[in-house]
């Protein structure tokens, strides 16, 4: 069947959209509710995998686990098992959120002085994230996280090993599956190796392991990658050490040095991940509790304070309900606040292990009440010139509840599409680049240092109500998650939108540099005009950049949140999965 982009066209792409029966007509789908276990991700195969891991006895730590390997496979491009992983993770029988760090380190030999001897050096114009670091190949590549994570949660929260977890993977990997359609779209790899000639190339490693017979594939081929089943069994046998240590470990530095990278095996093998505590702040007497520095998902706490605290006095007492998605003040109002967000953002997230990041300030309602002078009700506002990083990246998020009241919010990368374009070869992982946000910058917060973490796009969210557990919060893309975050929220705390509209609902995509504000199509015909009378520099876009919700919400045994019809004891899941993406709901 023809795509509707691209050179050829289908017919059926001028048909018109049908009516759905109840509810907003632009839904694309019903919520999912079960009153076991929920697992929502960005490709089916991946949440089915997940769901089946807890109907064979697993929890929701395991099926995240399960869902995460399988999607290293069926969506290579945005996550695998050289990648960072975040994850924050409600235990029921503690009544207790866990936060999980386990992103990647710079390598011992990543310093300033490295990079300068090999050309590089710091952009004078840009002191923030990135200044300076090339963005592909093997020289942002960081120490990986993602095995390390895998295997803490399951010996700390799972029922099952990883020898159980990770079978599903190994089957899709080894006997293969249809590549699915948005999937199919983003099947392309980046230039990774330069030529001293002039100009960069494919790594052949990656062109043999992710391109069938040389060529890209296209929806509807059948991939496998034994390769990456191989990792997978070593990691089956020897839990973590089996990547960490002996013929993974060898394969990496032996990739990493080929092409002139600085990795070593004791970096590798003395890899470890942290547990950390939660940025928190409230929002309409909600908890909202996202991950700290120097991951950037707090950027949501702040910018909703600032909304909340806010609000009110832009618009003589209105509220975000009030004014409406329909109004330009409304978006205009949310874009403001994103800019401040993001200007404290930019300006202060590092790794809090090497310098000191005033997170309980800057979530907090007096900062965001200090920020309210900033903002002109009736005209667009400018950012500085505090970064020019390629704020673009590539991602998995999912979420998993089970039947014991455990819930994981999870997030899982490789940064850029494929990371650095560098593939392991005979072990079907490619490494990834998060390296690309740290600066050369000697004043930089941000500056490269062995072992030190760089500034993290990945965000991962959990919604507490009143000590109880209500929702996570997970949406994929770059700079896009934190302000993704913020408007989902909004939608279903301010708005009353469901799971699943919360997951249809238009958004828009601001870059702080240079100050660009990116609507979806529909939205743009909507509001586009009247923003740009403001002062907005606006563009119309698809979906492709305003990231992938796939988010869960518990019902609980107590009558109604949200208009539920929930009888005491009889508590259930809802989820939504974001159309935009290739994924589903699913439960049971």
């Amino acid at each position: 069947m023809s795509a509707c982009f691209g050179k050829t066209k289908a017919p059926a792409c001028d048909a018109v959209r049908g009516d759905r029966a109840d509810g907003w007509r632009a839904q694309s789908r019903a919520e999912v509710m079960a009153p076991h276990a929920m697992v929502t991700t960005s490709q089916p195969l991946a949440a089915q995998a997940g769901l089946q891991i807890m109907l064979r006895g697993g929890n929701a730590i395991d099926a995240a686990v399960a869902t995460s390997a399988v999607l290293n496979l069926v969506e290579p491009m945005n996550v695998g098992v050289a990648g960072d992983l975040f994850a924050i993770i409600y235990v029921a029988k503690e009544k207790k959120l866990y936060v999980l760090n386990a992103s990647g380190m710079a390598p011992s030999g990543a310093t300033v002085e490295h990079f300068s001897s090999l050309g590089y050096h710091a952009d004078p114009n840009n002191w923030g994230p990135g200044s300076g670091m090339p963005v592909f190949g093997i020289l942002p590549v960081t120490v990986p996280g993602t095995a390390w994570g895998w295997e803490e949660v399951l010996k700390r929260f799972g029922k099952l090993s990883f020898k159980e977890v990770l079978q599903p993977a190994i089957d899709y990997a080894e006997n293969g599956f249809p590549i699915s359609q948005r999937i199919a779209n983003d099947w392309h790899l980046p230039n990774a190796l330069p030529l001293r000639a002039c100009c960069n190339s494919l790594d052949p490693d990656s062109v043999a392991t992710w391109y069938i017979d040389g060529k890209q594939p296209v929806a509807g081929q059948i991939f496998r990658n034994p390769d990456l089943a191989k990792t997978f069994r070593l990691l089956q046998q020897h839990g973590r050490d089996g990547f960490y240590k002996g013929e993974v470990a060898e394969a990496i530095v032996a990739k990493s040095n080929a092409l002139g990278g600085s990795m070593t095996l004791d970096d590798l093998a003395n890899y470890k991940g942290e547990w950390v505590e939660a940025a928190a702040s409230d929002y309409h007497g909600y908890t909202l509790n996202e991950l700290p520095p120097p991951s950037q998902a707090w950027g949501a706490n702040l910018m909703l304070n600032i909304l909340e605290s806010c609000v009110p006095k832009w618009t003589n007492g209105k509220t975000l309900a009030s004014l409406g998605p329909r109004s330009p003040k409304y978006w205009h109002l949310l874009v403001e606040a994103k800019k401040l967000a993001y200007a404290d953002l930019f300006r202060y997230n590092a790794d809090p292990n090497f310098v000191k990041v005033p997170i309980d300030m800057l979530v907090s309602k007096t900062h965001a009440e200090s920020l309210c002078g900033k903002v002109d009700p009736e005209r667009a506002s400018a950012t500085g010139p505090i970064s020019t990083a390629d704020s673009s990246g590539d991602t998995i998020v999912l979420s998993a509840a089970d039947d014991e009241g455990n819930m994981v919010s999870w997030v899982n990368s490789n940064f850029a599409g494929w990371g650095s374009g560098v593939t392991v070869p005979g072990y079907g992982f490619i490494l990834h680049n998060r390296g690309a946000l740290f600066s050369l910058d000697p004043k930089s917060r941000n500056v490269i240092e062995p072992r030190k973490r760089p500034f993290n796009t990945l965000a991962a969210g959990f919604v507490m109500k009143d000590t109880k557990p209500l929702m996570t919060i997970t949406l994929m893309g770059g700079d896009m998650q934190a302000q993704g975050h913020a408007q989902a929220l909004v939608d279903i705390f301010d708005l009353g939108a469901n799971m699943q509209a919360a997951a249809d609902m238009a958004r828009f995509h601001h870059v702080q540099v240079p100050n660009r504000l990116e609507l979806e199509s529909n939205l743009y015909a909507l509001v586009g005009k009247d923003l740009a009378g403001m002062g907005h520099n606006v563009t119309s876009i698809d979906g492709a950049a305003v990231g992938g919700f796939q988010s869960i919400l518990v019902m609980p045994d107590t009558p109604a949140i949200f208009g539920s019809s929930a009888q005491p004891g009889h508590g259930f899941y809802r989820a939504g999965s974001d159309p935009r993406k290739d994924g589903q709901a699913v439960g049971w």
